[in-house]
């Protein structure tokens, strides 16, 4: 299928990188300037953004100059042509331009049309503009990040465009069966804000139920405990003990047996309402020993845990390396670029999409522009 790709940065990208991972022909459409991404560092790499080329592999870059009338023919032109259409444009602007959906849709009744934005095109707040961090402060996603007392705090990987990216290319795939039982194309609106709400199905949940504002708490979840990270004395680890059989085991290995029936802890309720006494409690034992010292302890008695471990440790160890968690491709200006394997179920008899580099800005403007009717017929 034939994507025609107006998104940039990150949301937009990453749908259309799925897309693309998964065998279609993903075409880029970019600005003389190009995609925002493309500024988007450190790190580089002989001069080109990791961030962008992490998420635009397998997909053909076009300049359009969609201030001109022959930028806005060529994009009719490929919109006319495609299966598929996904823009991350500030609601108004496609219209604004003469791409917007009701337009393109008299040329391509079957058409399937997504529209990503930060709040939705119909929101009261469709006109502002929006970014993963904007959208995790005001959808209530940083609120509960952090430690407690701390100052407000955003999850470090962008998990709303990241969000928004992969349930957009659910809306797709869902829009495509439509198509093929109906004949009908469609148009996806979908938002950066909702998909930050959907992230937060138990928290709000939660909320709706007791109507409690919840606080940061640290590594520590706010529904049971213990289940958080606690120090060793060379580091950290995250345990999972608080089903019953679990916790008693647990305190047994701590030597705190007096601690299993505990008018503050006896249940997962009274644990969560008496974190910080258990806490301290269960810290004063962790850090007589070592992290290696404590996990076959730990992982020998079932109780669930794992070191916290950094970028370095992710990747050096047998579960990432065992998995073949990482691929890569050559740049002809970056070279040797190395990130995390497309993501592919283990189907059956499933054909396996070569990698091809993110393209530099423009590469395959002659390529794809010289097969439109357009240049044939001057051509």
């Amino acid at each position: 299928m034939r994507v025609v790709d107006f998104s940039q940065v990150a949301a937009g990208p990453t749908c259309t990188m799925m897309l693309a991972d998964r065998g279609a022909d993903v075409i880029k459409i970019e600005a003389p300037t190009g995609d925002l991404c493309r500024q988007l560092g450190p790190p580089w790499q002989n001069g080109e953004s990791v961030i962008y080329m992490a998420l635009n592999r397998n997909k053909r870059s076009v300049v359009l100059d969609l201030k001109t009338e022959a930028g806005i023919q060529a994009a009719m032109q490929l919109t006319a042509d495609a299966d598929i259409v996904v823009e991350s444009f500030r609601p108004g602007v496609m219209r604004r331009l003469g791409l917007d959906y009701e337009t393109v849709r008299q040329l391509n009744p079957k058409l399937i049309y997504c529209s990503i934005s930060a709040y939705g095109q119909y929101s009261p707040d469709a006109g502002k503009p929006g970014v993963d961090g904007i959208v995790q402060a005001v959808s209530g996603l940083m609120s509960v990040c952090g430690v407690p007392g701390g100052e407000p705090s955003k999850v470090q990987a962008p998990v709303v465009d990241m969000t928004t990216g992969i349930l957009a290319t659910l809306a797709v795939q869902d829009a495509v069966l439509h198509l093929q039982a109906t004949g009908e194309g469609q148009w996806l609106d979908v938002s950066m804000y909702e998909s930050a709400l959907q992230l937060q199905q138990t928290s709000l949940a939660s909320y709706f139920s007791d109507r409690k504002v919840p606080q940061p708490c640290g590594s520590g979840a706010p529904y049971s405990a213990p289940n958080e990270a606690y120090p060793t004395r060379d580091g950290w680890i995250m345990i999972a003990a608080y089903h019953p059989k679990r916790w008693h085991v647990f305190c047994e290995l701590l030597d705190l047996q007096e601690y299993k029936n505990d008018a503050r802890f006896s249940t997962s309720s009274d644990r969560v309402e008496n974190r910080r006494d258990l806490a301290e409690i269960i810290t004063s034992v962790m850090q007589s020993k070592t992290t290696k010292e404590w996990l076959p302890i730990f992982e020998e008695a079932d109780i669930i845990c794992a070191p916290v471990a950094d970028y370095a440790d992710l990747v050096a160890s047998p579960a990432f390396t065992a998995g073949g968690y990482t691929a890569s491709f050559q740049h002809k200006n970056a070279g040797h670029v190395e990130f995390v394997r497309p993501y592919a179920p283990a189907i059956e008899n499933q054909p396996v999409v070569p990698i091809k580099p993110a393209p530099s800005l423009g590469e395959h403007t002659e390529e794809v522009l010289s097969a439109l009717p357009m240049a044939r017929q001057t051509g």
